[in-house]
C-alpha cells in the first residue's frame, strides 16, 4: 500500500479526494490517500502552501512532494524540505492561462475598453486597430505557460518574442535569453505579458529602466506573480502615458488592499488572481502519473531545480 498525504486546506480535500482516488485506480496504484497519515508512514505528499505541513523533517520515508500549483516560491526555500519537489504542470491550467492571455491581449489590441466604456451616443469610427501582424508582443517566461501563450498568439498573427533566463527554441517565436536578451525582447514591445517564476533574480523585472524600453503606449499584462513588477515604476509609466494600460491578475499582497492605487486607476484593470487555476480532474492525473513513475523507478515529471528556484 502506498501512503499519500494530502496537505492542503479542507475545501481542497473536498475537491480533490474523489478525483485523486479515481486517478490512482486508473494508474493501477494501490493508494491510501489521507489527511492524517503519521509522518513516518508517508510515501508521497500532495502539497499546497495553505496546508498543515510546514516542517518536512519527520517525513523520512517520503520520496516526492508534489505541489498543487505551478509556482513554488513559497516552498522552495524551506530548509526542512530535503525530499524531491515537483511543481504542477496541469494541461487545464495551461489552457485556462492561454484563454486569459489571448482574451486580454486581444482586448488591448482591439481597443475594446474605449467602446465598452464609451457608450455616450457619439459615433466614433475614425480609428481602426492595426492588424495583429503589426503589433509586437513579448512574453517574459517560456515555461509551459509562457510557451503555450506565446504560441497561441503567434498563431493569431502577432509577432511574438519570448524571453527566458536560459536559451529556448520554440517554433514560431523569436526566442531570446540572458540579460542582453531581456533588453532586446522589451525594446519596442507594444504588449508585454509576464509569466516568469518569482525568484530573487526576477523580482522587479519590469522596473523604470525596462518599462522605458517599451513602445510608447504599450500595454502590460501580469498573470504571473505580483513581485515581477515594480509597482511605483508602473504607476509612474502610466501617469506619463508611456504605458497606456495594464491588466494585472497577481499582486504582492493578496487580496489587493482596498486602498491600493491600482483599484481606482483609470488605466488599470484588476482581476483577482483568476487568470487560471489548477483543475482537480486533470491535476489528479498528473499526480497519479508521478507516483506511478517513481514507483516504477522512473524520474518524476516537472522536478523543481532548487538552486534556480523553479
Amino acid at each position: 500500500m502506498i501512503n499519500v498525504l494530502f496537505s492542503a486546506r479542507p475545501a481542497l480535500w473536498d475537491e480533490y479526494a474523489a478525483p485523486l482516488q479515481d486517478a490512482f485506480a486508473q494508474a493501477g496504484l494501490s493508494v491510501s490517500l489521507s489527511r492524517e497519515h503519521a509522518p513516518e508512514d508517508v510515501n508521497y505528499i500532495v502539497f499546497a502552501p495553505n496546508g498543515p505541513v510546514k516542517d518536512f523533517t519527520p517525513y523520512v520515508r517520503t520520496r516526492l512532494v508534489m505541489g498543487l500549483w505551478a509556482g513554488v516560491e513559497t516552498i522552495v526555500g524551506n530548509k526542512t524540505l530535503t525530499q524531491l519537489l515537483a511543481r504542477m504542470v496541469d494541461p487545464a491550467l495551461t489552457q485556462g492561462m492561454v484563454e486569459w492571455v489571448v482574451g486580454h491581449t486581444l482586448r488591448h489590441h482591439l481597443g475594446m475598453d474605449a467602446h465598452i466604456a464609451g457608450q455616450d451616443g457619439v459615433w466614433r469610427n475614425t480609428v481602426y486597430p492595426p492588424l495583429a501582424q503589426d503589433r509586437p508582443v513579448t512574453v517574459l517566461g517560456l515555461g509551459a505557460l509562457g510557451a503555450a501563450c506565446g504560441s497561441a498568439l503567434a498563431q493569431l498573427g502577432f509577432p511574438v518574442t519570448g524571453w527566458s533566463r536560459s536559451p529556448k527554441q520554440i517554433a514560431g517565436l523569436r526566442c531570446l535569453s540572458g540579460d542582453d536578451g531581456l533588453g532586446r525582447a522589451l525594446a519596442g514591445a507594444e504588449i508585454v505579458i509576464l509569466l516568469l517564476p518569482l525568484t530573487p533574480k526576477t523580482e522587479n523585472t519590469l522596473d523604470t529602466a525596462r518599462l522605458a524600453l517599451l513602445a510608447p503606449g504599450a500595454y502590460v499584462l501580469n498573470p504571473g506573480r505580483g513581485g515581477l513588477i515594480d509597482d511605483d515604476a508602473l504607476i509612474a509609466a502610466l501617469a506619463s502615458g508611456h504605458v497606456a494600460g495594464a491588466t494585472l491578475d497577481t499582486f504582492r499582497t493578496e487580496p489587493l488592499p482596498a486602498d491600493h492605487p491600482y483599484w481606482a486607476h483609470p488605466a488599470v484593470v484588476v482581476t483577482p488572481h483568476i487568470a487560471s487555476t489548477t483543475r482537480a480532474a486533470s491535476a489528479s492525473q498528473v499526480i497519479a502519473e508521478n507516483v506511478r513513475r517513481v514507483e516504477a523507478g522512473d524520474p518524476p515529471l516537472n522536478l523543481v531545480d532548487r538552486a534556480a528556484g523553479y
